[in-house]
């Protein structure tokens, strides 16, 4: 019997898909801002390079997590974004 999957809606594009397709971004009460692992409140984002500039553009991590998102876990995430389009382009 395989498990159900454990669903999470991107906080751009609202979209309900497995946690597994997201990036996850955490606020944690001891060590600020987290990318992927970690516990605490959670804001889940499409790995595509339009839900994250409008999440960058209207700070929707910031309102999704309840805290300022400095400037380096953005740019964390624009390096994955970048990263990602590489290893799509050299598949096809």
């Amino acid at each position: 019997m395989t498990p159900k999957p454990i669903l999470r809606r991107c906080v751009v594009c609202r979209q309900l898909l497995d946690r597994r397709q997201f990036w996850r971004v955490i606020r944690d009460h001891k060590d600020g801002i987290l990318l992927d692992s970690g516990m605490g409140r959670s804001a889940y984002l499409c790995p595509t390079e339009d839900c994250f500039e409008e999440a960058r553009k209207r700070k929707r991590l910031q309102k999704a997590l309840r805290c300022q998102v400095p400037d380096a876990v953005l740019e964390a995430l624009k390096q994955r974004l970048s990263s990602t389009k590489a290893e799509s382009a050299e598949a096809n």
